[in-house]
């Protein structure tokens, strides 16, 4: 894809991930897909993206929204450094980015409807508390889930352990999608 099309901001992140030596942001396609999702976010939504990183995963997600002022994006990050360096950027007023541990802070934040679990917490630990985070057809993004990218035995176990509990959990109706990083879509059943 031409980069001609990749929106400012997430070009303005991916410049400063490259900078700062920062090789863990979502790849493209993961990008694009969650810009695809957000737009879909219902007025007065909430979304919430669990690493933050370098920011290229919410300036994705904002892509999407364009300039939907009805929707409220959170994005957390455990390392101050990487947090403080994500909100260099011209956000929107309605995104936040903020400092904590997923695990502690996830189950006091309420519901959500869209959810991009990219981080330790929430994803590789935690994702029962992340599943539980979600509205009633809220949707959960999980990439990272190609197994052929991970040479030691643990990875592929706790990667297999994530897509089987995503793909087993009653409360979800989920699809595996074998494309970019690897990713899950799961959207959680009505109450």
């Amino acid at each position: 894809m031409a980069m001609s099309d990749v929106p400012g901001l997430v070009l303005e992140t991916l410049k400063s991930a490259e900078a700062r030596g920062f090789k863990l942001s979502c790849e493209e396609m993961v990008g694009r897909l969650l810009a695809a999702l957000a737009s879909a976010v219902p007025p007065g939504g909430r979304v919430l993206e669990l690493g933050t990183g370098a920011g290229v995963g919410a300036a994705w997600l904002v892509s999407g929204l364009e300039h939907r002022s009805d929707v409220t994006v959170l994005t957390l990050e455990r390392d101050p450094e990487l947090a403080a360096a994500a909100r260099e950027f011209a956000w929107p007023e309605w995104v936040e980015v903020r400092v904590a541990d997923v695990e502690k802070e996830l189950p006091e934040l309420g519901r959500f409807d869209l959810i991009f679990a990219d981080a330790e917490g929430g994803k590789w630990s935690g994702l029962d508390l992340t599943v539980s985070a979600l509205q009633p057809s809220g949707v959960l993004v999980v990439d990272d889930m190609d197994l052929s990218r991970y040479p030691s035995i643990k990875h592929r176990e706790s990667v297999t352990r994530v897509r089987d509990t995503i793909l087993s959990d009653p409360r979800l109706v989920a699809v595996d999608l074998p494309v970019s990083s690897g990713i899950m879509v799961a959207a959680k059943r009505r109450d």
